[in-house]
């Protein structure tokens, strides 16, 4: 892979990371969960400008709590909320979420069988210049690996809506990994949701492309060139990590010659390596590309650069899916 360096292009990212993220949709959600009366609070560890949480403590401020740096102790009043009977939602960087609470998340709220909703947000390389310390591409494989928690990586904004209030009454603990915001539309409305149902957007015979949040749309954009340039390229929308829709998977791995899986991760642990493990269980032969970051620590430049250089944009997803089908 290139690793000359990336090109500073100041203004694009000036302009990037001075949008107010589109996780309005996060507020929007939980302030309806309210009006349905379900005994929501949420917090946050001093990013409620980052995370759109500022929408809900407006409205709601008997029921924010404002945590400030310390994310540890976040999560854990976050599972004695639940032990009495709330419904916490709490949100922070998805780089210090599951790595800097590892441990409270899995003894304080999986052990615990504690229905804690825990939003990593700005995840993968999507904080740019906030450096490699920021950049969250270890969290779906920590996340994965402790039992009776459910992930899930909406697409976008009316996608995390819906899985924001299918979650209602969902008895596990759920891990949301989200982006910046203002992500690209996948879905014009909210759609209907269900906690590890694939969505199928495109069916091909040549290759499948299995994305999951940020990589859903420019896996679809490249899908629709290569279709338009006559190729057969199907595209599936893995919402739910775990757990994976096993039957989405294999139905692909049986009807196309090719999968490719596209993550803004390591390639090592995410979404490829649920899929991988899915496919090697069932015995099927079919030749599986994983896609994301390769096993390193990822470098610092404006997103719109990372994933360029990363090929996580539509031209690089388009240029890896003409490499397996050759």
């Amino acid at each position: 892979m290139n690793t000359a360096p990336l090109s500073n292009n100041s203004w694009q990212y000036r302009e990037l990371n001075s949008q107010t993220p589109s996780l309005n949709a996060l507020s929007d959600a939980l302030i309806e969960l309210v009006e349905r009366g379900e005994p929501i609070v949420a917090g946050t560890a001093d990013l409620q400008y980052s995370n759109g949480l500022s929408k809900f403590a407006e409205l709601h401020p008997e029921k924010f709590v404002q945590f400030g740096i310390s994310e540890q102790n976040m999560v854990s009043a976050a599972a004695g909320m639940a032990a009495v009977g709330m419904k916490p939602f709490v949100a922070t960087f998805a780089s210090f979420l599951p790595l800097l609470c590892c441990e409270q998340i899995r003894m304080d709220v999986a052990y615990s069988a504690l229905p804690v909703r825990l939003i990593g947000h700005h995840a993968g390389i999507s904080l740019g210049f906030y450096g490699t310390s920021h950049h969250a591409t270890e969290d779906l494989a920590i996340m994965r690996s402790i039992a009776d928690i459910t992930v899930v990586a909406p697409a976008d904004g009316n996608q995390l809506k819906a899985a924001i209030l299918a979650s209602a009454n969902y008895p596990q603990p759920i891990y949301f990994r989200i982006q910046r915001g203002r992500d690209p539309v996948v879905y014009e409305t909210v759609p209907d949701f269900v906690f590890g149902k694939a969505t199928v957007h495109l069916t091909g015979d040549e290759l499948t492309i299995i994305a999951t949040g940020s990589t859903v749309h420019p896996a679809l954009e490249a899908a629709r060139a290569l279709n338009a340039a006559g190729r057969s390229v199907g595209v599936i929308d893995m919402t739910t990590i775990k757990p994976l829709d096993r039957e989405a998977v294999l139905t692909a791995a049986r009807n196309s010659r090719s999968i490719l899986t596209v993550e803004e991760h390591n390639i090592i642990g995410g979404l490829g390596g649920a899929v991988c493990e899915v496919i090697a269980e069932e015995g099927i032969g079919v030749k599986v590309r994983r896609h994301g970051i390769y096993d390193e620590y990822s470098l610092i430049a404006p997103p719109t650069h990372l994933y360029r250089h990363y090929r996580l944009d539509a031209a690089g997803i388009e240029s890896v899916a003409l490499e397996v089908l050759a």
